[in-house]
């Protein structure tokens, strides 16, 4: 029953990382239910308070490597090409602020100004310089 239970959770856990949720420890946490569930299915044993020990040391284990996995796959280069290089702000970026949104290649996507000391207005046009994770990397136009 215990070996159901982690990877009921580990389901969970997947859901909500399709759903948005983006923090470091969430694709550590569900490799470490699912290896849990796998190693209750073989040594059915285990009390509950070692399996709280067991996951709690996997996702600890698994969360450095992930990391840097992730490090090396996040910034991709987006190859210029024609009006593919040009996006339009939907949501103002305040100075100060670096984060808001853009429309490119007819989707909105989040993204990241990189010079937050310039605010960017709604409609004003932007330059897509690259991307991180699933946020664009943005700079305004120059007038």
């Amino acid at each position: 029953m215990a070996a159901l239970t982690w990877f009921l959770l580990a389901l969970i856990l997947l859901g909500v990382s399709w759903l948005g949720a983006d923090f470091d420890g969430l694709l550590p946490a569900v490799l470490a239910a699912l290896g849990l569930s796998l190693l209750l299915a073989a040594v059915p044993a285990l009390g509950p308070l070692a399996q709280l020990g067991v996951f709690a040391g996997l996702t600890l284990a698994l969360l450095p490597s992930l990391q840097g996995w992730s490090r090396q796959r996040r910034t991709r280069a987006i190859p210029p090409g024609g009006s593919s290089d040009r996006a339009s702000v939907i949501s103002g970026f305040s100075p100060g602020e670096e984060a808001g949104r853009v429309r490119w290649q007819g989707q909105s996507w989040a993204a990241i100004n990189l010079e937050p000391e310039r605010q960017l207005q709604t409609g004003e046009g932007v330059q897509v310089m690259g991307r991180e994770g699933n946020r664009l990397q943005v700079l305004g136009d120059r007038v």
